[in-house]
């Protein structure tokens, strides 16, 4: 099995089981930017009371549920670990939180498709990519973040983006700062 694979094993069966669901993280930061590797695909489920063993139920016994409930501290949200150790990978499922930018990236989240699952995924905005990423890069501080952003507004282009919309976020987040260095640094593109 390939992470791809396992990825699409655990998107069908939140299909199957009628989850709202959302592909973030690498997975949804390749769909509008560069290509890269993972060793993990992220998930926010709405999952209205149904247990996380009844998704981990419908997956094939080589996907092992870490029994330990995480606590993601940027939205505050519970995390589970999901590890495939034959590949190895890890599937990471996130609560959907009370944080408002959470819930609004997810109401905004649309179907598009994936060259590299090779199906229609449901994920982020190309806006909420990149307002996620730059909370991330703020709290963690992770390089790969700000890569990913750059990458992203590089690939789509300055155009393609509802600043306004990122700029009020910036603004709640205390993002503006970071955004703006990383839109300073990618070089224009001669046409």
């Amino acid at each position: 099995m390939t992470p791809d694979e396992a990825t699409n094993q655990v998107i069908d069966a939140l299909e199957r089981l009628k989850i709202p669901y959302m592909l973030v993280g690498s997975f949804s930061t390749m769909i509008y930017g560069l290509s890269r590797s993972t060793k993990d695909a992220d998930i926010v489920l709405q999952l209205e009371g149904m247990s996380i063993r009844k998704i981990t139920a419908e997956l094939p016994s080589e996907f092992v549920l870490d029994p330990q409930i995480k606590f993601e501290s940027a939205t505050g949200t519970t995390r589970y670990v999901v590890e495939v150790p034959s590949i190895p990978f890890t599937i990471e499922f996130f609560r959907l939180s009370a944080d408002p930018h959470d819930n609004e990236r997810f109401r905004r989240r649309s179907a598009v498709s994936s060259e590299q699952l090779g199906r229609t995924v449901v994920v982020p905005t190309l806006e909420d990519v990149v307002l996620t990423k730059l909370r991330w890069s703020v709290a963690t501080e992770r390089p790969k973040d700000v890569e990913d952003i750059t990458n992203v507004i590089a690939v789509q282009g300055d155009d393609a983006f509802d600043w306004d919309y990122i700029h009020h976020w910036c603004a709640q987040h205390g993002t503006r700062e970071r955004l703006d260095e990383i839109r300073a640094s990618i070089p224009p593109i001669d046409d």
